[in-house]
């Protein structure tokens, strides 16, 4: 059991911010992501008294201890599965991953992943991902299709990721929404962090962590409404927790929709990132790339436009 006792330096300020403060002058310290992950499963204690909300705001005096558990490392294989390569050079690649893929393995997800197709079709990748997560800059859940940008070596990931802590890179998605919206474009603007008691998923919680994204109407259905998104901000489950908090979640998502029956199939939530912008890190030209939707989306939006001219 590790402790610290906070100083005035560190009076008010978040728990995982002064957590990773103290581990990160650790050879091989966690990520920011890892370590909230600790804070959810109990590992770090105020006053003995288990935090689980990485927002916590700690006060001079108060004494900070954790038990971090043993990290064990998969052993991850390369496998060849095919990938849909929408750019490629030597210092990136930009996938279209496909719904169903699992961008990096975890428990229940040894195999099959977007990394083991990547050690595979890559003969080295950044490592300042982790081993899990080699070269991944940003991730898509697994039921989310589109556009991810993988780095190949050090440089382009510090870079890509600088990128995306300063709102350089431009993630845009297409997502169908349940009933219509009044307005034609607009912004959402509410703090995400785990739910309270569900822990497995996110909500918008007051002293969340700051969550922006912006809206706009392609076209309207009865019942239903197609957007397009962009994220300002990149929680976990932003844009699904984003359409929930404002009533509108997404049509096929078990997680945070509705048990609305609809006159189609869908299988998945109906979101896709479709856009995916940045500044190439080597040359700093502008590169913007696009990617189709795919067949069930593009099915059920044929269905309801169908349905609308009838």
């Amino acid at each position: 059991m590790s402790q610290y006792l906070v100083t005035e330096t560190h009076n008010k300020q978040r728990l995982d911010h002064v957590l990773n403060e103290i581990l990160g002058q650790q050879e091989n310290s966690p990520s920011r992501s890892l370590l909230r992950k600790w804070i959810d499963e109990g590992c770090v204690r105020v006053n003995d008294e288990a935090i689980s909300k990485a927002g916590y705001k700690l006060k001079t005096g108060d004494q900070l201890s954790w038990d971090i558990p043993e990290v064990k490392t998969l052993e991850i294989t390369a496998e060849d599965i095919a990938l849909d390569i929408v750019y490629e050079d030597a210092d990136l690649l930009v996938i279209n991953k496909p719904v169903g893929m699992v961008v990096h393995p975890g428990a229940g997800h040894g195999s099959g992943t977007l990394v083991n197709a990547l050690l595979h079709h890559c003969q080295d990748l950044s490592g300042i991902g982790g081993v899990e997560r080699p070269g991944i800059v940003h991730r898509l859940d697994k039921e989310t299709s589109g556009l991810l940008a993988v780095a190949k070596n050090d440089m382009a990931h510090q870079a890509l990721q600088q990128q995306l802590q300063a709102r350089v890179m431009k993630r845009c998605y297409y997502a169908l929404a349940e009933q219509g919206f009044r307005d034609d474009q607009g912004s959402i603007e509410a703090p995400i962090d785990r739910h309270p008691i569900e822990r497995q998923r996110m909500a918008v919680v007051e002293g969340g962590r700051f969550a922006r994204t912006h809206w706009q109407v392609v076209k309207r259905f009865e019942g239903y409404t197609w957007l397009a998104l962009e994220l300002d901000t990149g929680r976990t489950h932003q844009i699904r927790v984003h359409l929930r908090h404002v009533h509108h979640p997404i049509v096929g998502d078990s997680v945070y929709g509705t048990k609305r029956k609809h006159a189609f199939k869908v299988e998945r939530p109906l979101l896709h990132a479709y856009r995916l912008s940045f500044r190439h890190p080597r040359t700093d030209l502008e590169i913007s790339l696009e990617a189709p939707l795919p067949e069930d989306f593009s099915r059920i939006l044929e269905i309801l436009d169908k349905k609308q001219k009838s």
